[in-house]
């Protein structure tokens, strides 16, 4: 089975992670977890036909097999060279990244200094130019002076605190979702003290609670607990830090945590996250030091990412404040416009429901067309609303049986008018204005000879034209006080007939090809028949250009005369 973009994109995002996770394990001399880890990069980089990852995996692969002794120098320079090969043949940066990191590991742990230099140099400087999707910059910058102080090749490198805070910033700087950048300056902040775990704690404090989000697989889970338990608990109530260099021998620990998860921890150090005004608003806790004890170099590291990190942070809680209060404010506004269009239905009980399918009937040519998030909201609002002119029309006329006369008919018409006048007047923003604006040119006609402005072609707002082809299916295919359903091969025939008259061709063709079980299920929403699950697979296959060539077709088989009568039964609640 075909995998759909939106698990790719999932498979992608699980390769990056499993990548960074393989580093990390490098970096604190885990030869045989990161070869384990990479192993699994490549195998899934393989099955979806990922150059990028395989050429990343390949040369990883093949350092980490040298330098546990697995593989020898010319057989690792030979691999990292092939895979490099590869990525600079599919001119993919990451591979070609990963290739002169990757010589420059061999050959630092090899002793050739300048072709060390050398490699690590062009990491750096594409690092520093375009995005460093892997924190690779920070990392050889280290290596870099390293070399230059005459060291010898050793795990973790030191780190470089100026370049740990740049990254930091860079990083953080425009995240605006609390969930994603609690995990982004953990992560960063784990690199840059080369710890194996840190966790950015908050502080609610209306419930006097700290809570963060924990990694679980790719999916992440919330944490919560009281704001005076824990070491986490301990810094945010008293304001001081600490630093436990034997956690197993300092009472302040609680080792039941360990127990339960089969972690073991080391040392610790746990510091408050402080705003501009001092006020802490959080907690860092992070664990186990590479290489040995978290020094007063990391305290001092801790406070200066505070410092970036709170505003960050502030900010990013601020912004959701926003978003919750345009999220209530919305719903309160489309409350309000479901209300005007049921003041319609509550008229007319025959009518009822109208506005409702032609919402339904315009999302799905909006389905079609693929049109972004905000053309779809305003097109759905502009479809609620269309007919809320009709409560300015007497109800003499609105709920007549039989034909209208030319003075009523011409009555009728001004609600488009009033359609307008009324949605002007509600608000004066540009996305009300485009609404206004589609909702009152549903009957515009293509040739110029619909009301109440006669537009015509493209004057008519693209809009007000997808309107039109929705307002006349459902009209048409509705009871009315006068007549039931219109039999659907004199439905198709007027949209077909309408093309560049009373309608954009190219929107009826568009319309005609929606799949028939989408087009029934909005018939449904006014009977209570429900659309059975084989129908609907069946349905799928087909759209009403087909239903049309089938009904007009003279020697039709029984298969098409089942398929007609199974349309006809849910269009018109009976069979044949």
């Amino acid at each position: 089975m075909t995998k759909t973009k939106k698990e790719t994109i999932c498979d992608i995002e699980q390769l990056k992670v499993a990548i960074k996770e393989a580093l990390r394990l490098f970096v604190s001399s885990d030869f045989e977890g990161a070869e384990q880890k990479i192993s699994e990069v490549y195998a899934l980089a393989k099955s979806q036909n990922s150059v990028e990852h395989v050429s990343i995996s390949t040369s990883l692969l093949s350092m980490f097999k040298f330098l546990s002794g697995k593989i020898d120098y010319e057989t690792a320079l030979s691999n990292i060279y092939e895979a490099g090969e590869l990525a600079e043949f599919e001119k993919n940066r990451n591979g070609s990244l990963f290739k002169e990191f990757a010589l420059g590991e061999v050959y630092y742990k090899s002793g050739e200094i300048e072709l060390a230099t050398s490699r690590f140099e062009n990491v750096k400087v594409s690092g520093l130019i375009t995005k460093d999707e892997y924190e690779l910059v920070g990392y050889v910058i280290s290596r870099i002076k390293q070399l230059e102080k005459g060291k010898k090749y050793t795990l973790p490198p030191t780190s470089d605190p100026l370049v740990s805070l740049v990254k930091i910033g860079r990083s953080i700087t425009a995240q605006t979702d609390i969930n994603i950048l609690l995990k982004v300056i953990a992560e960063e902040t784990r690199i840059a003290l080369q710890a194996d775990r840190c966790t950015v704690f908050l502080l609610d404090k209306a419930k006097n609670e700290l809570w963060s989000k924990v990694a679980l697989g790719l999916d992440s889970q919330e944490i919560r607990f009281p704001a005076d338990k824990g070491l986490a608990g301990y810094t945010v109530r008293t304001g001081n830090s600490i630093n436990i260099k034997d956690a197993y021998n300092d009472n302040r620990f609680n080792p039941d945590v360990d127990k339960s998860t089969g972690y073991r921890t080391k040392t610790i150090l746990c510091m408050p996250i402080k705003n501009n005004n001092q006020e802490i608003i959080g907690a860092f806790q992070v664990l186990n030091k590479f290489g040995g004890v978290f020094t007063k170099n990391d305290e001092d590291l801790l406070v200066a990412i505070g410092g970036s990190a709170s505003i960050a942070l502030e900010n990013a809680q601020l912004f959701e404040q926003q978003k919750e209060l345009y999220k209530e404010q919305k719903e309160l506004f489309e409350s309000f416009i479901n209300t005007l269009a049921s003041s319609i239905d509550a008229r007319d009980k025959i009518t009822a429901g109208h506005s409702s399918r032609v919402k339904l009937y315009t999302m799905l040519i909006a389905d079609e067309l693929n049109l972004d998030d905000y053309d779809r909201e305003i097109l759905e609002k502009a479809a609620t609303l269309h007919d809320i002119g009709k409560i300015g029309i007497r109800d003499s006329v609105l709920q007549k049986e039989g034909k209208l006369t030319d003075e009523e008919y011409k009555h009728i018409q001004e609600h488009v008018r009033i359609t307008h006048n009324i949605l002007q007047n509600i608000c004066l923003n540009d996305e009300f204005k485009q609404i206004s604006e589609i909702a009152c040119s549903h009957h515009e006609k293509y040739d110029g000879s619909g009301y109440y402005r006669h537009l015509k072609g493209e004057e008519i707002t693209y809009g007000g034209r997808i309107l039109a082809v929705s307002d006349v299916f459902d009209a048409i295919t509705s009871k009315r006080h006068y007549r039931d359903k219109m039999p659907i091969q004199n439905v198709i025939d007027i949209l077909i007939k309408g093309e560049n008259a009373h309608f954009d061709k190219n929107l009826v063709e568009i319309f005609l090809k929606i799949p028939l079980n989408k087009i029934v299920e909005v018939f449904l929403t006014e009977n209570n028949i429900k659309l059975k699950q084989k129908d609907a697979k069946l349905l799928a296959k087909y759209n009403l250009y087909d239903i049309y060539k089938l009904i007009l077709k003279e020697d039709k088989s029984e298969e098409d005369k089942k398929l007609i009568s199974l349309f006809n039964y849910y269009y018109a609640g009976k069979q044949d």
